[in-house]
C-alpha cells in the first residue's frame, strides 16, 4: 500500500468505529498463526496511554496492522523514539501517525505546573513547548494538537533513522487528534 492509501485506510477503519461497524477481521486463532512467523505492521500509532484511546479499535485494525507506542502525552522520549525507529527498520512500516486526543490528562497536568515528582516532571517537560507554541491561555485540546504536531517535528530531529526514511519518502509522519465524545480521528 502506499502512504496514501495506508492513511485513507485507517480512516476508513476509524468511520466504521464512529458509526459503530467494526468489522473484527484479522483477529482470530488463523491470524494468530500467521503472525508466529514475524510482523510488517503498515502504520506505527504513538499514542496516548490514557485508557480511553485504544489506536487499534479506533482504526478497527486487526492483530499485526499497526505497530502501537502508548505513552502519556504521546511524547517522543527515548524509549517511545527507540521503539518507532524498531518499526521503520526492521517492521517495513511506512505510515507513523501522532496521535492526540481530547482531554488529555498529561497535558492538563503540564499546563497546570508544579511538583509532580521527577518521573512525570520528566514526561510532562516534553509536553512544555507545545504550551509555549500553544500561546498564553489556550485551552487544553489546542495545547494536545500542538503537541501531536511538534512530535511530529521531534521524531524527525530526535531520530536519524525516522528522518532518514522521511527525507527518503519511504515514511510520512502526520499529526492527528481523538475526540473522545465521538471516537473521531481528525488528521490535523
Amino acid at each position: 500500500m502506499t502512504q496514501a492509501e495506508i492513511i485513507d485506510r485507517l480512516k476508513a477503519g476509524n468511520e466504521r468505529f464512529v458509526e459503530d461497524k467494526l468489522d473484527g477481521k484479522l483477529q482470530d486463532s488463523s491470524r494468530r498463526d500467521e503472525l508466529t512467523s514475524g510482523q510488517a505492521p503498515y502504520a506505527i500509532v504513538l499514542s496516548c496511554a490514557d485508557s480511553r484511546v485504544v489506536p487499534e479499535l479506533a482504526f478497527d485494525t486487526g492483530l499485526g496492522e499497526i505497530f502501537v507506542v502508548r505513552v502519556a502525552g504521546n511524547v517522543a522520549n527515548s524509549s517511545s523514539i527507540a521503539s518507532i525507529e524498531y518499526a521503520v527498520a526492521h517492521c517495513g512500516s511506512t505510515v507513523i501517525v501522532v496521535l492526540g486526543h481530547q482531554s488529555c490528562g498529561a497535558v492538563t497536568a503540564a499546563i497546570g505546573g508544579g511538583d509532580n515528582g521527577y518521573n512525570i516532571n520528566h514526561l510532562l517537560a516534553h509536553i512544555t513547548p507545545a504550551i509555549s507554541a500553544a500561546g498564553e491561555g489556550a485551552e487544553v485540546n489546542d495545547v494536545v494538537k500542538k503537541n501531536a504536531q511538534l512530535t511530529v517535528e521531534e521524531l524527525k530531529t530526535r531520530s536519524s533513522i525516522i528522518a532518514d526514511a522521511v527525507d527518503s519518502g519511504k515514511v510520512k509522519v502526520v499529526p492527528a487528534y481523538y475526540n473522545l465524545d465521538s471516537g473521531k480521528v481528525d488528521f490535523l
